[in-house]
């Protein structure tokens, strides 16, 4: 770490990388489809794709998280039903956010050993977005924040996000590793700035997380399935970082 060739720091996302929260969302979805299919046909009235439409003009405003989710599951609720649910299912709808930000962490398999690891030989952050009370929170009972150097919750996770943590951070970009589910939020964004990504897939990812702009190979991304091959895949990465600066 003290060659100031080699990669220096590591990021690692939070849900759906450390832990699950995805598909805490995806059984929210359901149960709100169910609820607004006692007023209309669900295949007809498109509720997912226009409930969809609602959440991504909704980022700006609420941001992400489980209370936007919730506000826009109750503006689609009243425009799929033309204003004809009832405040009985509003409350239903209410009642799946707090179930929603109730639920406890579960860490994915293997994660924590494997950050622990990769904490040995290089310095590691937290980088996550959405909502801020939801999140602190989740990061405070997954039992091992102790092992981030900092922990930064923010509310978009892009380009000029990124560039202003590395000002902070005092590191070059080619000098950074990110790991994450997401391509849009965690990797194309640090691949952008020049600097190295190790995505994760997730085997369910909400819509607007998935769409990213990415070279058909970057040659600076590896890909792995398993928590446990992931220190193997930051010493890979980091070998080519030093070589490219050498």
């Amino acid at each position: 770490m003290d060659d100031n060739r080699s990669l220096a720091m590591v990021g690692f996302d939070a849900d759906d990388t450390l832990w699950r929260s995805q598909d805490y969302f995806d059984a929210a979805q359901l149960e709100f489809e169910r609820i607004v299919g006692a007023y209309v046909d669900l295949a007809d009235s498109r509720a997912q794709q226009r409930l969809y439409e609602v959440e991504t003009r909704n980022i700006a405003v609420f941001g992400y998280g489980v209370k936007g989710m919730v506000l826009s599951m109750i503006e689609a609720a009243v425009e799929l039903t033309a204003e004809r649910i009832s405040a009985a299912d509003l409350h239903r709808i209410v009642g799946l956010g707090k179930e929603l930000l109730r639920h406890p962490v579960e860490l994915l398999p293997g994660i924590r050993e494997a950050v622990e690891a990769v904490a040995r030989d290089f310095e590691v952050v937290l980088i996550t977005k959405g909502d801020l009370f939801h999140q602190e929170a989740k990061v405070r009972d997954c039992g091992f924040a102790d092992l981030f150097r900092r922990i930064e919750i923010v509310s978009e996770k892009d380009t000029a996000t990124y560039a202003r943590l590395l000002a902070e951070f005092e590191l070059p970009a080619d000098r950074f590793l990110m790991v994450g589910n997401s391509l849009r939020s965690d990797i194309a964004p640090v691949l952008a700035l020049g600097g190295w990504g190790i995505h994760v897939p997730y085997h369910t990812t909400w819509a607007h997380e998935a769409q990213a702009e990415l070279d058909v190979d970057p040659p600076r991304l590896r890909t792995v399935v398993r928590a446990a091959d992931l220190p193997g895949a930051v010493a890979e990465l980091a070998a080519l970082a030093t070589h490219n600066r050498g």
